[in-house]
Parts: C-alpha cells; sequence; structure tokens
C-alpha cells in the first residue's frame, strides 16, 4: 500500500465530518427531568420518556437549546427562527422506543464556518500546488515556513438525544461480533446531544485532526460540555472519498466509525485513503459502507452498508411543536458567550507578546488560560513572557501548581536567580503543596549570584588555566564558550550565573 504523500499527488481526498458532542454540563435529560450522569448504577437515572413506555409525552430542556445556539453562533452559523424535531426510526436496543428525536432538513443552526489555521509537519500533507480551499472558490496563501489557513464550512449542528449504552462482552476489541453477551445501561439515553456536520471541505487527516481539535477548545470554552474522546461525550464519524485531481465529481464515500481519539481520526483517514487509492487504481469499486477503525492493527474493516435516510422514515415528531426562537432568546444566549480561544490568543500575542505558538496552547484550554491569567496578575510586571514559558514547558509535568507558585518561579526565572533546569526541581518540590518556590531555593542556597564582582575573578581563573580552548576560540569556534561557562559554573559550584558568565567570558575574549 502507498504512504500518504504520494497518493495524494494523483488522487484529492475529500473529506467531511460528522462530530456527536454531548451537553454534559446540563443537569438533566434532553426530553425529561431524569438526572444527567454517567458514573451512576446501570439503569438508575430512567423514567418513561427514556424507555419509550407508551403514552409517555417528551417535554424539551430549555437550556439545552441555549447551549446548541451558543455553538451555533460561536461556529459563524445562522440561526434558524423556527424549526421542528423529527422521528429518526430504527430498530436496535440502545433505543427502547425505536426511534431517535432529531432534526429534519432544517436545523437550528445552519450555513456556518470556521478558520483552520495548519502549520509545521502537517501543512505539507496537502500539496503545495493546492491553491484553493474546499469550496471550491476561497484562494489558499501560505506562508513562507509552509503554513496556511483554510476555511471549512459547517453545513448544520442540529439537536438530538444520545443512545443507550451498550457493552459487547467477549468480543474483539469491543464489537457485537463473537461477543458473548450484550449489557446496556439506559442512563445515558436521552442524553441532549449536537451533531455538527461539515461541507466536505477537508482535504488532510491532519486538517481532520486539527478541526475536530479546535471544536473541542471551542465547545469546552463555551462551557457546554466537558469533550471527553475518551469517555465518549465528543465522538467523530469521518466521511472520506477519492477523486483523481483536476476531477470535480466525488467519488464513493465511506464512513469512520470507533474515533475516540485525535490520533485514531488522523490515522484512520490516512489509511482509508491510501486503501482505497489502492482499489481504484488496481480496478476496483469503493463502495458506500460504515467501517470500523481498528487501533491496534491499525485498519479499517467493514461494519455494514451505509443507511440512506429513506431506511430511517423520518417524519415530524407529533408530540413536539415547533420551535419559534425569539430574538431575545438568541441574544440572551449570544450574550453567555465568553471570549473565545481565537481571540483570547490574539489578546495575549497583543497584550504580552507571546508567541503565537504558545498563546494558542494557554488560550485553548479554559482552566489552562485561566491560572495563567491569575500567575501574570501575581508576577513582576513584564514577567508574562516568562510565566507562559514556564506554563508551556514545565507546569504539564506536575499535578497541582497554584498561580502564585507558578507567578513565583517565573519571577526567580526572570531575575536570573535560578536556571531552567533548577526550576524543575523546585517546581518537583512544591508539587501539590502551599510552599513558596524562592523558600525551597533559599533552603537549598540554589539562588546565583549575579554580582559582577564576584564572578569576575572566577571568569579569569577559567580563562588562565584553559589555553586550548581560549586558542580555538581565537581561531573561530565561537561554540567553545559553552565549555568554558560550563567550567564556571563548576568552579562557583553552580551558584554562579550562567548568563552572566557568558557575558563576562565574550568580553574577555573580544578585548
Amino acid at each position: 500500500m502507498k504512504k500518504l504523500a504520494e497518493v495524494l499527488k494523483d488522487w484529492e481526498a475529500v473529506i467531511g465530518l460528522e462530530v456527536h458532542t454531548e451537553l454534559t454540563t446540563l443537569d438533566t435529560k434532553m426530553f425529561c427531568n431524569c438526572k444527567l450522569s454517567h458514573d451512576d448504577p446501570p439503569n438508575t437515572n430512567v423514567c418513561p420518556v427514556c424507555l419509550g413506555m407508551p403514552g409517555a409525552l417528551p417535554v424539551p430542556n430549555r437550556k439545552a437549546i441555549q447551549y446548541i445556539v451558543m455553538a451555533g453562533l460561536a461556529t459563524n452559523c445562522q440561526i434558524q427562527r423556527r424549526s421542528m424535531f423529527y422521528r429518526k426510526h430504527y430498530f436496535y436496543p440502545d433505543m427502547a422506543k425505536n426511534f431517535q428525536t432529531t432534526q429534519g432538513p432544517v436545523a437550528i443552526c445552519m450555513h456556518g464556518h470556521l478558520d483552520l489555521a495548519v502549520s509545521g509537519e502537517g501543512a505539507s500533507e496537502r500539496p503545495a500546488w493546492e491553491t484553493l480551499a474546499g469550496d471550491g472558490e476561497t484562494p489558499i496563501e501560505r506562508e513562507k515556513d509552509g503554513s496556511y489557513v483554510a476555511p471549512i464550512r459547517i453545513l448544520r449542528i442540529h439537536m438530538e438525544e444520545d443512545a443507550a449504552k451498550m457493552v459487547h462482552v467477549g468480543g474483539e476489541e469491543g464489537r457485537i461480533t463473537a461477543a458473548t453477551e450484550s449489557l446496556i445501561d439506559y442512563n445515558r439515553c436521552g442524553t441532549p446531544l449536537i451533531e455538527l456536520v461539515t461541507e466536505p471541505d477537508l482535504r488532510t487527516p491532519e486538517e481532520a485532526r486539527l478541526f475536530m481539535e479546535k471544536l473541542q477548545q471551542t465547545f469546552k470554552t463555551l462551557g457546554i460540555s466537558d469533550c471527553s474522546l475518551e469517555s465518549g461525550s465528543m465522538r467523530c464519524d469521518g466521511n472520506v472519498s477519492l477523486r483523481r485531481r483536476g476531477e470535480t465529481k466525488l467519488g464513493t464515500k465511506t464512513e469512520m466509525k470507533n474515533i475516540n481519539s485525535f490520533k485514531s481520526l488522523h490515522d484512520a483517514l490516512e489509511y482509508e485513503i491510501c486503501r482505497q487509492a489502492e482499489v481504484l487504481e488496481e480496478g476496483g469499486i469503493v463502495y458506500q459502507e460504515t467501517r470500523h477503525w481498528e487501533p491496534s492493527r491499525h485498519r479499517t474493516v467493514v461494519m455494514r452498508v451505509k443507511e440512506t435516510a429513506d431506511d430511517y422514515r423520518l417524519f415530524p415528531d407529533p408530540d413536539l411543536a415547533p420551535f419559534d426562537l425569539t430574538d431575545d432568546f438568541i441574544e440572551e444566549a449570544r450574550a453567555k458567550i465568553p471570549e473565545l480561544p481565537d481571540a483570547k490568543r490574539d489578546r495575549y500575542v497583543a497584550d504580552f507578546g507571546l508567541k503565537r505558538a504558545d498563546a494558542a496552547q494557554l488560550a485553548g484550554d479554559p482552566s489552562t488560560a485561566e491560572t495563567f491569567e491569575k500567575s501574570v496578575a501575581l508576577a513582576p510586571d513584564k514577567a508574562a513572557k516568562t510565566v507562559a514559558k514556564v506554563m508551556v514547558n514545565l507546569v504539564p509535568a506536575y499535578k497541582a501548581l497554584a498561580p502564585a507558585q507558578i507567578a513565583s518561579i517565573s519571577a526567580l526565572l526572570d531575575e536570573d536567580a535560578i536556571t531552567f533546569s533548577q526550576a524543575k526541581d523546585v517546581l518537583e518540590a512544591v508539587d501539590g503543596t502551599d510552599r513558596d518556590p524562592a523558600a525551597v531555593v533559599d533552603e537549598r542556597g540554589m539562588r546565583q549570584v549575579s554580582d559582577t564582582g564576584a564572578l569576575e575573578p572566577i571568569v579569569d581563573e577559567v580563562l588562565a588555566r584553559c589555553t586550548d580552548q581560549v586558542q580555538q576560540y581565537h581561531d573561530g569556534n565561537k561554540k567553545v564558550v559553552g565549555y568554558l561557562v560550563g567550567q564556571c559554573m563548576k568552579a562557583s559550584k553552580g551558584t554562579g550565573n550562567p548568563k552572566l558568565f557568558n557575558k563576562l567570558l565574550r568580553q574577555k575574549l573580544e578585548a
């Protein structure tokens, strides 16, 4: 099987995503007052509505509707004033009433978009000669480093209810095939679920991964879901087809299931693109089907032939009246939207002078952004860059550091009292406690000497005995300064400021 880069020279991949997100921060389910929780014993949070008992009538969750409007506004969607719920029929035990309540042709949120910034190695997946976005109209301009921004259109975001959780015991990788028995928990049944469907505008596995990542950051910032791929509160299906370069007609698509991580999304799409290319180049046929991703074997396998809309016998739900959203309701939802990750990233770059990549990493997670801003507020003036450096490079390695501790270690680094290497030891000592890093530094005698008068004799002594390295420097080997700094640090027993040693050595060597 060819590698992805080789395949994409001749074939264009057309990718669309369907992202399902449970509104986990709500208290109750979508159409009843049952508690919303997956941690309770199986089948304890159920009622006649969840279980589809005859005569049970659903009542929509107002806050869930507000949440989907917030999601639509945050993704530049048009909010539809009038929409309705439909019944999507299928026979399977994860929905006891044998239909799922969902939305029909008109969803609450329609026709949005997100701009996707692609950089690094991922940017090389899209061939450099591709100059148009997935809509076939918008130009894509690449920076010198190969990075680019691609607009990804969103067809719709609709509201529906989640199905029950099924566990297949004894089956391979949790599948029903060869399972000895299947267990079902209706606690999840009826959980408010929003489904975002993109247009087929994505062109590489990396673009799909980044889109999913950006959507997770957006929804977490809105506070509507914990967006956990591991626990299943955020799930993704990937649709992919191939067509020859230069063609406009879409090929036959397959749908990837069992995507529970960003890596799995990328790897499943990469495998499927290469598999389809091999089939087509050998004269075979790609069938419209649903395929299961097996991460342990790094392959996709057929699950079932893909259903069509007709198979579900969709019709308006007679138990639920159409929605008529007012301008006041929409504006109430808009007022609850906090600063979104892209805007926060740009503010960090403008206000604190951070690198764009560092700013994006800090702004992408609400709790990380909150910790960063609290730490900056406690740190000395102009120490924001150091705080960012600490949070990006050091903090993730530890479990429980308070903003005051991050501010303290940043101040020590900013004044060259300790090295970055020493900072790791200090943070390890204070992690999970309320101790001040500055106190640990003083207790251990780690504070570095930055007095030029105290360091100059050490520099003179090192230069006097390292005559070979001094000659190498004068012969053009400037890197030898690193060795000389190490000798100075050794002579000072680690108490000297390495930056100041470096400066003094260069001054004296150039004199």
